[in-house]
């Protein structure tokens, strides 16, 4: 996976890669040829006394290492620049592909996961192309390279790279198989530390209401102390790297020096030549190094590409169609036509064989216990899940032949639990029209029933909301999404137990204002509460998935005793009549 990323988001920057490996083949070109110009420079001209071929071939050796320089910095450049384009579009191409996920699909991922796989991982795989413009494209030049010039300088010396190369390779490579376990365990760990750091964070209230914060101290010990071990045992792997390339190194320089100090005594080298191989075994064993260094970002980046491969080959569950309909009536009618859902692994069906059908100017509203399916059934029309049975039709057509765009400009959702994002009062309305004026957001939520506490805020509709709207109460929450709903001017209005926390007069007057409003559009209710729904002009009654009641309120209370026990849980018999 890890190689089928790079291919892919590097194929644009060809050019710059094509630069980058020129740029650091000069480079490795001149470092290389150094140790054989100071060979000359102490066999010609130290040991002669020749002071004019000093400075000559001294001359040459500086301008060979400004080149050096040159070539390092530009590749150096070329190499920053396409490490952080890559990242970004490799980031941009995950957040456009998680976005189309269904809920099912975030589901299966957790959002911790997903953003663990949005910003760590890519952040692994981003630094292995950053080292790579340097490292892993000038560590094989100069291993082959000072190989080849070693062997030139004194071939009876060559001998010894055959021994210490492989015994560096082997521990090496030993090590980066003992890695590749740890940091795939490392990955898991940061997404469960992020998971119970949100999950804290998020439930705070509730963690301290019920005095819980000694167990979740320990819940977050645990994984951050499982965490803490598993980069441990890496590090201490790491650590094994540095000094065994350390011991090599120094044993193959006393090596060659104590073969080189005979072959210099017998005549057949000379001090420049052993100079400079030493040189040579240096840079044959520093390219080992820097691809030590390489191997151990390689297993961590093939982790993360692992993952965020995971991520790109996992399709939505909701597929746009191929040839869409882009143009329908403007009846704005919602059918359900036997429609049945079933999660995936799940034991049963959530809905079974469930018809509604709700035309402009009518409201359905749908009640029924917890767990009924009645969100469910809400989250099939505007399609953020799709059936497995049966066909959701609007207008007519099955709206999973619908242009995306054009069902979703139909339909404005006011969701079970209504989020808020971090801006201000007016940028969050604005989601539903954002060319809406200031008259426009005003108007909506005096209608929503929340003009009265946007006023009262210093800043008006220029006012702060934190993200999620946690700095506003649930009431305030509901009837700001209410208004972003309503600024849409939809065709089709969908609540799903949107006047939950509301108090029953707040209620009562935003349902009075919201029926001029949405007398031609189709209403669809969602709710427990009976007197949210006893006026609606059809009321489907849902239990285990399957409809066991359909009518009005008086209807209803004759002939579904499901409905009734409903009524009689909530409302005095006179409410009730």
């Amino acid at each position: 996976m890890l190689i089928r990323l790079l291919r892919r988001y590097l194929q644009p920057y060809a050019r710059w890669l094509l630069a980058v490996i020129v740029l650091q083949l000069l480079g490795t070109i001149a470092a290389l040829y150094l140790p054989t110009l100071n060979a000359d420079v102490i066999d010609y001209g130290v040991v002669k006394g020749d002071t004019a071929y000093i400075l000559r071939i001294g001359g040459w050796m500086l301008l060979m290492t400004l080149g050096q320089i040159a070539c390092s910095v530009a590749a150096a450049y070329y190499g920053a620049r396409i490490s952080m384009s890559f990242g970004r579009d490799l980031r941009s191409s995950l957040f456009r592909h998680v976005m189309g996920f269904s809920g099912r699909e975030v589901a299966r991922f957790g959002a911790p996961s997903l953003i663990t796989r949005n910003t760590n991982d890519v952040q692994q795989v981003q630094m292995l192309v950053a080292a790579s413009g340097t490292t892993m494209i000038g560590a094989p030049i100069m291993g082959a390279g000072a190989i080849f010039m070693a062997i030139r300088e004194d071939p009876g010396l060559s001998w010894l790279m055959g021994v210490c190369v492989p015994v560096l390779a082997i521990v090496i490579g030993y090590v980066a198989w003992r890695m590749v376990p740890q940091f795939r365990r490392m990955q898991v760990f940061v997404d469960g530390v992020n998971r119970i750091l949100r999950e804290q964070i998020a439930g705070i209230r509730v963690v301290r209401a019920f005095v819980r914060e000694p167990d979740e101290t320990r819940r977050f010990a645990k994984a951050n102390a499982d965490l803490t071990d598993t980069a441990l045992r890496a590090g201490r792997l790491m650590a094994l790297l540095l000094p065994s390339i350390v011991l090599i190194l120094n044993a193959s320089s006393a090596a060659v020096l104590w073969v080189g100090a005979e072959r210099i005594a017998a005549g057949r080298a000379q001090i420049g030549d052993l100079v400079a191989f030493l040189v040579y075994l240096a840079q044959i064993l520093l390219s080992v190094m820097m691809a030590t260094f390489m191997l151990m970002m390689v297993p961590r980046a093939a982790v993360s590409a692992d993952r965020i491969g995971e991520i790109l080959g996992t399709d939505s569950s909701v597929v746009p169609p191929h040839d869409p309909v882009r143009t329908i009536s403007a009846r704005a009618q919602v059918e359900l036509r036997a429609v049945t859902f079933k999660y995936p692994g799940a034991a049963d069906p959530v809905l079974r064989e469930v018809s509604l059908r709700v035309a402009a100017g009518q409201t359905l509203a749908v009640i029924g216990s917890t767990g009924a399916g009645k969100t469910t059934l809400l989250s099939l029309v505007p399609r953020l899940l799709d059936t497995t049975g049966g066909v959701v039709l609007l207008d007519g057509v099955d709206v999973r032949k619908l242009d995306p765009d054009l069902l979703w400009s139909r339909i404005g959702l006011v969701p079970q639990k209504p989020y808020l994002f971090s801006g201000t009062v007016a940028s969050n309305l604005r989601l539903g029209d954002p060319h809406a004026t200031d008259e426009d957001l005003w108007s909506a939520l005096e209608v929503a029933q929340a003009r009265d506490f946007v006023e009262e805020l210093p800043a008006g509709l220029e006012a702060r909301i934190s993200q999620g709207g946690t700095n506003v109460s649930g009431g305030q929450r509901q009837r700001l999404a209410i208004a972003r709903a309503l600024l849409r001017k939809p065709e089709i209005y969908l609540f799903d137990d949107s006047f939950s926390a509301l108090d029953l007069g707040t209620e009562a007057r935003l349902r009075a204002a919201l029926q001029p409003v949405t007398r031609q559009s189709a209403v669809v209710i969602v709710t427990q509460r009976v007197s949210s729904i006893r006026y609606a002009d059809q009321i489907a009654v849902l239990d285990g998935g399957v409809i066991v009641g359909l009518g009005r309120h008086r209807e209803l209370l004759d002939t579904c005793a499901t409905y009734g026990e409903i009524v009689a849980s909530q409302l005095t018999a006179e409410e009730a009549a």
